[in-house]
């Protein structure tokens, strides 16, 4: 129970990594705001908020499901509202609600590019600056920004298109900035470099690539559990890829 009581929100929390975040930080204590668009059952790609809190609760956890578009302020704004309401305070949010058309930049209209940094890019600006009034107020808290090793790898395979790109390279160019910001108020910021890994949405949009060596969204769970159990006042403003994380967890094992 390394996070007993602490309040964790997670976005895109209806699937893939995200569910796999909600769960893996209930598991661990936390009471989880469970934040995504979805509410209804697709045909296309499985999962929604509410399952994913009903999961979380038939395993004796806390969970708040909130309908919420992260690139809205307004939505934004009423998802951390509810948060305060149910559980009066914020020590985690995991910045991981995406979106993304694998296209090449001269098929891709400026409608789709402009959804993806919506969502990408100014939905991790919009959820960090709601949160950040209470965990300056509390002089402590985490948040987590989910990137890809794809905004450093030109020719990434599955091609994951400029668009997406080029908003996780600003994403961590925003933890950073904003971690050093942050400093004197012991709030970390850190980004997580995702990589290939076999989750309902980027499965769907790659249906035919081999996915033997895929990760998969526990890994990068328990990750993301270390991550928030770091001390925030030093393990700030890094750009963490597997092979650090890996690393990291290892040598806390051993300790």
């Amino acid at each position: 129970m390394k996070l007993k009581d602490k309040v964790v929100i997670v976005t895109g929390a209806s699937r893939g990594l995200g569910r796999a975040f909600a769960l893996a930080f209930a598991r661990e204590g936390a009471m989880v705001t469970v934040a995504a668009r979805t509410v209804e059952k697709s045909r296309f790609i499985a999962g929604t908020i509410y399952e994913t809190a009903h999961r979380i609760a038939a395993e004796g956890g806390r969970a708040l499901p909130v309908p919420t578009d992260v690139a809205d302020e307004e939505s934004v704004e009423n998802m951390v509202r509810q948060t305060l309401d149910a559980f009066h305070r914020i020590d985690i949010l995991v910045n991981n609600a995406a979106t993304n058309r694998p296209a090449l930049f001269t098929n891709l209209s400026q409608k789709k590019w402009d959804e993806i940094m919506g969502v990408n890019l100014r939905g991790t600006v919009l959820c960090a600056r709601a949160v950040l009034p209470k965990m300056m107020e509390q002089k402590c808290g985490h948040i987590i920004n989910l990137s890809s090793m794809a905004a450093l790898e030109p020719g990434h395979d599955p091609v994951t298109g400029l668009a997406y790109d080029v908003s996780k390279a600003a994403v961590n160019r925003f933890t950073i900035g904003l971690a050093e910001e942050l400093k004197p108020y012991s709030i970390a910021v850190n980004v997580m470099m995702v990589d290939n890994t076999v989750t309902e949405g980027w499965s769907y949009l790659n249906p035919a690539a081999d996915k033997s060596l895929w990760y998969q969204p526990e890994l990068w769970a328990a990750y993301a559990v270390h991550v928030a159990t770091g001390d925030p006042s030093t393990y700030t403003g890094r750009i963490l890829t597997e092979g650090d994380l890996r690393k990291e967890t290892a040598r806390s094992e051993n300790i």
